[in-house]
Parts: C-alpha cells; structure tokens; sequence
C-alpha cells in the first residue's frame, strides 16, 4: 500500500511543478509519469540498498530517459518533462535539516546533512548528464550505422 501511495504522491508533485512551470496541459500526464518513475526507481533502489546517493542516480537517470523518450515522442522539449520528473528526487527536507542545525548550533548534525544534500544533488546532476552521454552515444551509433548502410547500397553494382 505504501508503493501505491509513494507513486500517486510522486505523480502528483510531477504535474504540480508541471503547472507551475507551465508545461503544457496535453503534457502534464507525461510530466506526471516521468516523476514517478523516477521516484518509484529511486524509492526501489534505496529500499534495496539504503544508499540515497545512489539511488538518486538511477532515479535520475531515469528521469532524463524518459524525458527524452516523451520529447521524441511528442516533438517537444525535453525539459518540459525533465524539470517537472526531477522535482520527487530534490533532496529539499535533508537540506532544511542541514540549516535548522546550523541555525540551532548542532554544527556536526548539520554538517552530516549538508553532505547528504551535496551529495544527492550531485547524484541528480550527474545522472542527467550520463543520460544524455548514453542518448547521444545511442543516436550517434545509430545514425552511423545507418550512414554506412545507405553507403554501401550507394556502393553496389547493379
């Protein structure tokens, strides 16, 4: 029951954002979905392993693979899925932790949660950078292989 509640909340803070940031009305279910999948491989992945880090990764990678899915899809950009997708996985309450520690003088607590923060974000970061690495190696191959069949049956005797 708690997967269920985790996917519909997720869901729901995609289209959100999705609004706020002005997607398009016809977009925001796609935006919706590519924020729970994100969550729900985020949320899978910490389960299994404990490791936030990690698991923001994935969920971020996710996110940018469906987002560029969707814009191929529907001719769009990919941002307007990617944004909205990503809002789930911003590790917002670990950094409100980190200030309210440091503003109570816990300086060691909050140290400990400003890391995590630092260290989920650029989990995210990095997360949509290899999945736009391995979307443009992906096209780049395919479009080379394609290159050199339309050489080669440029190439053969009639």
């Amino acid at each position: 029951m708690d997967w269920i509640v985790q996917a519909v909340l997720s869901f729901l803070a995609a289209v959100g954002f999705g609004v706020i940031f002005n997607a398009p009305r016809k977009m925001l279910f796609y935006c919706g979905f590519v924020g729970m999948a994100g969550w729900m491989i985020y949320s899978l992945f910490e389960f299994y392993s404990g490791d936030a880090v990690q698991a923001s990764f994935l969920g971020a990678f996710a996110v940018a693979l469906f987002a560029h899915m969707f814009a191929k899809r529907f001719k769009t950009p990919m941002i307007i899925f990617s944004v909205a997708g990503i809002i789930p996985l911003v590790p917002g309450g670990t950094a409100y932790n980190a200030m309210r520690h440091f503003v109570e003088n816990d300086n060691l607590t909050a140290i400990s949660f400003a890391v995590k923060a630092f260290m989920v974000s650029g989990a995210i970061a990095m997360g949509l950078v290899f999945a736009e690495v391995f979307i443009q190696l992906l096209f780049r191959s395919r479009f080379k292989k394609k290159q050199a069949q339309q050489l080669f049956n440029d190439n053969r005797p009639v």
